[in-house]
């Protein structure tokens, strides 16, 4: 019954165990004028940024300016 145990719960390790169940959304691609309101919030969560849910999608446009990297060529 022991072994039993430990192989099932191995494998439910396997399953659920690893990664997210639901991948996170990939990053809004293109110009930051271009991303709708709940785009830029998202950007802005994944980076620890903590937007506020009263911003308003002018506010959050800028926040994700000044904070977007500049490309290293």
């Amino acid at each position: 019954i022991a072994f039993g145990g430990i192989i099932t719960a191995a494998a439910v390790w396997s399953i659920w165990g690893q990664g997210e169940i639901f991948p996170k959304e990939q990053d809004p691609t293109g110009e930051p004028e271009m991303w709708t309101r709940e785009e830029m919030r998202r950007w802005l969560a994944a980076r620890n940024l903590h937007p506020n849910s009263k911003d308003s999608r002018e506010q959050l446009l800028e926040r994700v300016k000044a904070n977007m990297r500049v490309p290293r060529a």
